[in-house]
């Protein structure tokens, strides 16, 4: 039986960024409304079960109330702990489960947390969040259309998805955690506040997504050297000293001139060192990982990252199949 995943982040859009840069508040009402949407479109195609992640707003089961849908729309089985831990759990039941598709709603931290539970279902990434550099812009109704050609394999995986790239942390030769768009060194032994925005702090940059219409710190090496999400490359960036002055959105409304003192190119599975230790690592925009003095860390580039869905592509092998033409008499 079909099954999609949704996996809709309620603190998405809503960090700290809004007080010191300029980002839109993501409501969770709208939320809801997409959610809505991606049901519609989900029932029509013939879905025959959703899961969903528990959340303490209640956005999926808001969202069902205003669709008839004689179909499962069930919960992912794990008490919700509202962390990012939500969504890693539920990305790995949805897998287990067998889900032909998930669907996220969140920005790039959302879809890392997804990520580091799925390592397989393809993913669906819808933009709520601040930065959005994995997440796309795309209507909630074609994203549930879209959803359910490529969990009921209605079109052809290789020609409708993204095989992406990922980074990964390495702490003592171990890995420690990956992040999809941005891995950032910053001059602080703690975490503190997740959200980074001092750019005079950040001393290297580890990108597998690099192109000039980025924002966030991805914008940095997109202004320099473009690498695409396909791309079997990264950028490498050490910042601060002397170099090139690069003037890059860092997030929503912030501007900031930044020096490049080193740019060279990362090749796969060839690990790069962490220069400062100690330091935090910020894994796609927010600060995780504390690195103490003694250890050692390096970032490298894996070809397995998550498969990414394309909607325009998937709705492109839909009309060339007639996937929604009837040529019946009505």
């Amino acid at each position: 039986m079909s099954l999609v995943g949704i996996i809709a982040n309620p603190a998405s859009g809503k960090d700290i960024r809004r007080l010191v840069a300029h980002g839109s508040v993501f409501d969770n009402q709208e939320k809801v409304r997409m959610v809505r949407r991606i049901l519609l479109g989900l029932t029509a195609m013939g879905i025959e079960r959703i899961c969903y992640m528990p959340d303490y707003f209640g956005i999926v089961p808001k969202a069902a109330q205003g669709v008839k849908a004689n179909i499962p729309i069930f919960p992912a089985n794990f008490k919700a702990k509202a962390s990012q831990e939500d969504s890693t759990q539920a990305g790995r039941i949805m897998e287990e489960r067998g889900a032909g598709c998930i669907i996220t709603l969140g920005g790039d931290g959302t879809n890392r947390a997804v990520a580091k539970g799925n390592a397989h279902v393809p993913m669906l990434p819808l933009s709520t969040g601040t930065n959005n550099v994995f997440p796309c812009m795309v209507e909630a109704t074609l994203a549930g259309l879209a959803a359910a050609m490529i969990a009921q394999r209605l079109v052809p995986l290789e020609a409708c998805t993204i095989p992406s790239t990922k980074l990964e942390v390495l702490v003592d030769g171990q890995a420690a955690d990956l992040a999809l768009v941005d891995a950032a060194v910053y001059d602080d032994p703690f975490i503190g506040s997740r959200a980074i925005w001092n750019m005079e702090k950040v001393r290297q940059i580890f990108l597998n997504r690099a192109e000039p219409h980025s924002i966030g710190l991805s914008s940095i090496g997109g202004l320099l050297h473009v690498v695409k999400a396909q791309d079997p490359s990264g950028l490498s960036l050490v910042l601060g000293g002397k170099g090139r002055r690069i003037r890059a959105p860092v997030a929503p409304g912030m501007i900031e001139t930044v020096i490049v003192q080193e740019m060279s190119l990362m090749e796969p599975d060839v690990p790069v060192e962490v220069r400062l230790v100690p330091s935090v690592l910020s894994l796609d925009g927010e600060r995780e990982v504390e690195l103490k003095r003694g250890q050692e860390a390096a970032v490298r580039l894996s070809r397995n990252g998550p498969v990414v869905v394309d909607v325009a592509k998937t709705m492109a092998e839909a009309m060339k199949a007639e996937i929604l033409i009837d040529d019946g008499v009505l």
